[in-house]
C-alpha cells in the first residue's frame, strides 16, 4: 500500500481496498487525443511553462495537431508566452479553446477571466476541479499531442491530473541549484507511484553563453542533468540556457519564434510512442 497510486484499474495487487472502478475521466465527446504528456516539477519557479511551450512549438512545427492544458490555475502564464489575449468562448455543449498564431489549441484560467491580472483565490479542491474540467469540458477535437502544464509540487491538482487523465508520460523540469536532487526525487517518486514513465528531464537555466567569447558559463552551478537522469533511469535530457533573446520572445508573446533545439531530445522520446510514430510515417 506504500506505493498505492489509487488507480485500481492498473493495479495487479490484491488488497482490501481494490475496486473495479477506474478513476480515469473521459474527455469531452468528440475529442480524440492520441497522447497526453504532463510537464511537472517538485517545486515552483523552475520553468515548467517554458518547457511546456517549447515542446508544443516543436511538435506543431513537426506538423502535429497540438494542444496545451494549463493546469496551473492560480498562476497561469502560458497565454502570455504565446501572446494570446482572446477569451475562450462557450459552445452549446462545452468550452472552445483559444488558438495561438500557429494553431496550437490552448485553455488556461487566464482565457476565462475578464482581466488576466485578476487573482484566483480558491481552495485546493475547487482548483483541482477546474483543472479537471479543462479535460472533460473543453472541445479539444482531434489532437496528436496534448501537453499539460502542471502547477508546482505534489498536491491536489497534480494528484487529480495523474489519477483522472490518461497520461502517456511525464517530463520533469529542474534547475542546476543545490536543491535539485530533492526536487527531482519528489517528482520521480510521484510518477512512480502513479505508474507513469518519466520521458525526460529538462534542466532550465542550465548555462549562459557569453555573446562576446562564445564560452558557456554554468552561472547557477555545474549541470546535474545527466547525473540525475542516469540515477533515476530517465531516458532523455535537455539543457535550456539562460537566454536574453528567449526571455524577450516570451515577454513579447512570441515564443513560437523561439529555437526549440534544446528540447529536441525529449521531443524525440515522446515520438517513440507507437501512436505518434505510426501517425508520422
Amino acid at each position: 500500500m506504500a506505493n498505492c497510486g489509487h488507480d485500481c484499474s492498473t493495479c495487479q495487487s490484491e488488497c482490501g481496498t481494490r475496486s473495479k472502478t477506474s478513476l480515469i475521466k473521459a474527455p469531452h465527446k468528440g475529442t480524440h487525443i492520441r497522447r497526453v504528456v504532463a510537464v511537472a516539477s517538485g517545486k515552483g519557479g523552475v520553468g515548467k511553462s517554458l518547457v511546456t511551450s517549447l515542446l508544443a512549438v516543436r511538435a506543431r512545427a513537426a506538423g502535429l495537431k497540438v494542444g496545451i492544458l494549463d493546469a496551473d490555475v492560480t498562476g497561469p502564464s502560458v497565454p502570455k508566452a504565446f501572446g494570446v489575449q482572446t477569451r475562450a468562448l462557450g459552445a452549446e455543449d462545452g468550452i472552445l479553446p483559444v488558438e495561438t498564431r500557429s494553431g496550437i489549441k490552448l485553455i488556461s484560467m487566464n482565457s476565462l477571466l475578464e482581466h488576466e491580472e485578476d487573482p484566483v483565490i480558491w481552495r485546493g479542491a475547487l482548483i483541482a476541479g477546474a483543472a479537471l474540467q479543462f479535460w472533460t469540458d473543453v472541445l479539444w477535437g482531434d489532437l496528436d499531442l496534448l501537453f499539460i502544464d502542471m502547477p508546482p509540487g505534489t498536491g491536489d491538482v497534480p494528484l487529480t491530473v495523474f489519477q483522472s487523465i490518461p497520461l502517456s508520460g511525464v517530463v520533469i523540469v529542474t534547475t542546476p541549484h543545490e536543491l535539485v536532487e530533492m526536487i527531482v526525487k519528489k517528482a520521480v517518486g510521484m510518477a512512480e507511484m502513479m505508474s507513469l514513465p518519466v520521458l525526460g528531464l529538462a534542466e532550465n537555466m542550465s548555462y549562459f553563453t557569453c555573446p562576446d567569447c562564445g564560452k558557456a558559463h554554468e552561472i547557477f552551478g555545474p549541470s546535474k542533468a545527466e547525473e540525475l537522469a542516469a540515477a533515476y533511469h530517465i531516458p532523455r535530457t535537455a539543457r535550456i540556457p539562460v537566454s536574453p533573446a528567449l526571455s524577450k520572445l516570451v515577454s513579447e508573446g512570441r515564443i513560437e519564434e523561439a529555437d526549440t533545439d534544446p528540447v529536441s531530445a525529449i521531443f524525440a522520446e515522446i515520438l517513440t510512442s507507437r501512436e505518434i510514430g505510426d501517425y508520422l510515417k
